[in-house]
Order: structure tokens, then sequence, then C-alpha cells
């Protein structure tokens, strides 16, 4: 995809090197901190990289040289994701990340390990809460010291820092959003594309792409272009993982199928099956949607109850017409670097394509 970096690789040498040195100035405060650091290590050694991706290729097309330090300032996108991921999972007590313990269930595990080892201490699951509500926090803090000490002149720092500050409160409110959501009980779909917009399309394309465009000295008119390229675009990325998270192969995923469905999430997918479904199905979706406990042949009511009701040809119909708009967007886009405009283009392909 990439034609002059392996991205992902060297997104991953810069978390590497990091952490490196967090591991050293963490470990004179106590030994007790490693923890944290293998956690953090784990949880960023995995993923699309699709945020640093954006930054990269945004930095590009605005004439940027690859020489600069582009890509450490890229990977504070992938540490700022790693604080979201960990606070979501505690927020929607997930059990699996990737394939592996989400952190607070990791955490948990190493206290009841010592507990047993030792015969007492405190309470296992209050434990890896809190402990990965630390987690989350340390990589917050670290996204914004990876960007501020990657090697950029103040200038160009400072056009970047509103983005990256923009970054951070939208993806805060996207998820304060998903949590009332999710209490409130109610399909609503107005509230559904604020969330869809907010903790996703925001944060996954478009400010990565402000990021990286203001790193390289874009000015207004790319930086409109842009997001005109990536709302559209984060927005099918978002309602693909929707779809994703409720069809989607756990093996390809990293997470049980159905999940979304046993957290009850408030998703544009059931929003529409919610204002589409019939009286008896909607019966069935209100008495199953939700509940932790759910078996497989109910998931699979509730999948059902998604397809028959069009809700899922409607998420594949957006997605589509989004992509097309976001490809359209591309194509005006004033970006001279011919190699940029086509990484973009693979990327959003990527970002849109993946199978369910």
């Amino acid at each position: 995809m990439y034609a002059d970096a392996d991205i992902p690789t060297e997104i991953q040498h810069a978390l590497t090197a990091f952490l490196d040195v967090q591991q050293v100035r963490l470990a004179a405060i106590g030994p007790e901190l490693e923890e944290q650091v293998l956690a953090a290590r784990d949880a960023t050694s995995g993923g699309k990289r699709l945020r640093p991706s954006f930054c990269y290729w945004g930095f590009r097309a605005a004439g940027g040289d690859p020489k600069q330090p582009i890509l450490k300032a890229a990977a504070s996108l992938e540490m700022l994701h790693v604080s979201a991921l960990v606070h979501d999972d505690v927020m929607d007590s997930s059990d699996v990340r990737r394939g592996a313990p989400a952190a607070h269930r990791r955490f948990e595990a190493l206290q009841r390990a010592r507990s047993a080892k030792t015969g007492n201490g405190g309470d296992p699951v209050g434990f890896g809460i809190g402990a990965a509500i630390l987690l989350g926090d340390l990589c917050l803090i670290w996204a914004d010291e990876m960007l501020h000490t990657s090697g950029f002149d103040a200038a160009s720092l400072a056009a970047a820092s509103k983005f990256f500050d923009a970054v951070r409160v939208e993806v805060t409110a996207g998820q304060y959003l998903d949590l009332v959501a999710q209490a409130s009980g109610e399909a609503d779909m107005d509230r559904a594309l604020r969330v869809l917009r907010y903790k996703a399309a925001t944060y996954t394309v478009e400010r990565p792409l402000h990021i990286g465009a203001a790193l390289g000295g874009g000015g207004q008119k790319l930086i409109d272009a842009l997001s005109a390229y990536g709302l559209p675009l984060g927005e099918a990325f978002q309602l693909r993982d929707d779809l994703l998270g409720v069809f989607g192969d756990p093996a390809l995923t990293g997470k049980p199928a159905g999940d979304d469905l046993r957290e009850g999430k408030r998703t544009v997918l059931t929003a529409y099956a919610v204002e589409h479904a019939s009286e008896v199905q909607l019966a069935e979706f209100d008495r199953l949607f939700g509940r932790a406990d759910l078996d497989d042949d109910e998931i699979q009511l509730l999948r059902e109850i998604l397809q028959d009701s069009r809700a899922v040809q409607a998420c594949e119909d957006l997605i589509t017409d989004r992509t097309e708009d976001a490809l359209d967007a591309l194509d005006r886009a004033p970006i001279d670097d011919e190699t940029s405009r086509k990484a973009l283009a693979d990327l959003a392909i990527a970002a849109t394509a993946r199978h369910l």
C-alpha cells in the first residue's frame, strides 16, 4: 500500500523506542510500575495503524519532507488510540481486546495471582479497573509527550497542537454521547449519527489528516479538502466497524461475536432496525438487546432482525455512498503529490472494505 515507507513497522519502532525510555523513567519510581509499561507495550503492539497512516499521508499531501520526524509524531496518535481503547473497555466491561484480555482483565488476573500467592490482598476486580484507568491516563499523557518531543520546530507543533487538542476533546465527547445513548435504553438516530462523527470520523480520519497536514505546512484550503475526504470516510469506517461488531469473525476482529449486542451499543445499525422493524420484531429486539447473558441462539435472532429490517443493507449503502463521497473529494483536493493521493485512495478502501 505504501510507496516509500512501511508505516506500520516504523510506527511500531517509534512506540517501542518511546516506551523503552518510559520504562527506565518509571523504574526510578518503583519496580511496581513495570506492569504498566508491559501492558502499554502489549496494547501498542497490534492494530491497523490507521490513524498514524492518515497523519503520515496528510503530512505528505501538504508537501512535507519524509526526512522530518513525522513517524514519531504520527505514532502519538496510536498512543492516543490505546488510551481510548483501554478506557472504552473499562466502560463496556469488555473481556477481550485484539484477541487478548482487555487491560482491566489483565490487571485483575495479576492481582488474583498475587493474592493466591500471598494469601491476602485487595479486590482483584477493583484493582483491575483502577489500574486500567491509570494505564489509559498514562497513554493519554504519553501521546502528548510523543508529539511534542517528536523533533518538529515550535511553529509546526503549534499549528498541529490545535488539531491534537481538538481530537482529544471530540473523542471524549463522543465517548460520553455513546455512554448516554446506552444508558438511555432508547434508539435515537440523531445521537447515533453524532456518536458516529465524534467518536469515530473526526478521531480516526479527519483530525489525523489535519495534524499531519499542519506539521507539513499545509494551508486552510488543503485542511478543508482533507475534511471533505476524511469525514465521510471516517463515518464509513465506523459503520463497517459496527457491522463487524455484530457479524464479524472473532478470529479477525479479536472480540467475541455479538459483543455489541450484549453491551447494548446504540449504533446507526440498531437505530435503523428499531425504526423499521415490525411490532413483533421490535418486541423481540427490546427483550434481548443489551442482555449480558445472551446465548448463541439469541444472538442469531437479533442478527436476523437486523437483516430482515434492512438495517444491514442500509448501513452497507451508507458505507458505499460515504466512501464514494470521500474519493470524489480526494479527486478534487489540491494535492500535487500523486503518491500521497494514491495512498489516501488505498487507505479509503482498506478502512471500509473489511470482510464480515
